[in-house]
């Protein structure tokens, strides 16, 4: 009889947290609010750098929880403090831009925003990666932290960052005095969506969890004429071709087996007629790596591989492929240990040991970053918030048929039972790391 009042006792104790039922209580009473906002963001996304009214309704939101708020952050970032006694500072960032993807998911709430891209072109723009259900955990998070004032004490501060897209939201508002101007976090914590895994599910990657991003633009030259001319000119296209082609053996050739390259050429404009060969050709890459010394290599392969199929194509000196590279480009992210630890017991316990999943790295890219590479060397973690109907996730592993990607236009999170998890997740992590 005792050890069943004893296992009857362990058994209560395991599956009722308080917190957690405090928290579940707020997430189910505000539901209604936060896909009503889910929704509106979902259907009025902004490009990078463009992300005004995001910005806006976003600070109105914090502005209603009681948060001070300053605007305009490095761009279009917002920065909101709530303070509640001494403590430890926990710094919360969501990212607010959109995507040019034209959106298929046929959804009644479905983005039909068009608009001019950099380059004058209509595009249209779609919440293709999620940053629409991480506003929305967001300031579900801040709700459920503000009804529980009486439960923790310490400083928040909740950062909408643009950009994010285009790595160039991070790096503004750390150069226009983020963690000068407003209070220094102890840690940095972000939530980023899944289409892998299902919603309810939450994933951590120890250690490294994305990858670095550089965004390099190649202009290969030639020398125009008649298409039916060929001899007399120095055609950039077939140029162009053979420098795509070349470049793939940067990660086939060129690098350890072991180490993880992608070198994609995402976009290539060259010529305006059939019987026109055209004097340029331009191409834009994406280069992910892994290591500062493997990212070193390939960039320095990409302007050897450039120079050498220009000569090949017996190009001067004077019109040889111009490679550019950008010096703002996104750093590995790298999960700090003992947080990365802290939260997957955090969340193994709340949510059970079956919808916690260890992550593997992944070659995409991620400007939270740069949050944890000044001086200070904060302690940051971003966790990935499963958002797939768990039926066509098992569909998906019973068929090998691929899931809809993140950037996808077919990209169409479970969003009611997605957002809980995220809120909630998000809420007990920051109240575990303000202990």
């Amino acid at each position: 009889m005792k050890r069943l009042i004893l296992l009857a006792l362990a058994t209560r104790s395991l599956a009722a947290d308080p917190t957690l039922d405090a928290v579940s209580a707020i997430v189910a009473k505000e539901k209604d609010s936060l896909i009503g906002l889910y929704q509106h963001l979902h259907a009025n996304p902004e490009l990078s750098f463009r992300e005004e009214k995001t910005s806006q309704r976003m600070a109105e939101e914090m502005r209603k929880l009681g948060f001070e708020v300053t605007e305009k952050i490095g761009g279009w970032g917002v920065v909101a403090v709530l303070k509640n006694g001494p403590g430890k500072t926990i710094l919360v960032r969501t990212d607010l831009d959109a995507l040019p993807v034209r959106e298929i998911t046929g959804l009644p709430f479905a983005s039909k925003v068009k608009t001019k891209d950099d380059q004058g072109n209509e595009v249209s723009v779609m919440h293709a990666c999620g940053h629409d259900m991480h506003m929305t955990c967001w300031v579900g998070a801040a709700k459920a932290l503000v009804a529980m004032k009486d439960q923790w004490k310490g400083t928040l501060v909740f950062i909408g960052q643009p950009a994010e897209e285009r790595s160039g939201g991070a790096a503004p508002m750390l150069k226009d005095g983020l963690f000068e101007k407003f209070p220094k976090p102890d840690v940095c914590l972000a939530l980023h969506c899944s289409s892998e895994l299902a919603a309810g599910t939450l994933g951590l990657t120890p250690g490294g969890a994305t990858a670095s991003v550089d965004n390099i633009d190649i202009i290969v030259h030639g020398v125009g004429g008649h298409g039916a001319q060929p001899q007399a000119t120095k055609d950039p296209i077939v140029t162009a071709s053979q420098l795509v082609i070349a470049l793939q053996t940067i990660a086939s050739r060129e690098t350890h087996p072991l180490d993880a390259v992608v070198v994609t050429v995402g976009s290539i404009h060259g010529g305006t007629k059939h019987n026109i060969i055209s004097d340029k050709v331009e191409l834009q890459l994406t280069v992910r790596t892994t290591s500062e010394e493997t990212r070193y290599k390939v960039l320095e392969a990409i302007k050897r591989i450039a120079r050498g199929v220009g000569l090949t194509a017996g190009l001067p000196e004077d019109l040889l492929p111009e490679v550019k590279t950008n010096d703002l480009y996104t750093p590995v992210l790298m999960n700090n240990g003992p947080v990365t630890q802290k939260l997957q017991r955090l969340f193994e316990d709340n949510f059970g040991k079956d919808n916690m999943k260890e992550r593997k790295p992944t070659m995409g890219g991620e400007d939270f970053s740069r949050y944890g590479m000044t001086a200070d060397k904060i302690p940051i973690c971003m966790f990935w918030l499963g958002t797939t109907a768990a039926d066509k996730v098992r569909e998906s592993e019973k068929t090998n048929q691929p899931l809809p990607s993140l950037h996808s236009p077919f990209f169409r999170p479970d969003a009611e039972p997605a957002m809980e998890t995220g809120v909630k997740a998000m809420t007990l992590a920051v109240l575990e790391c303000l202990k």
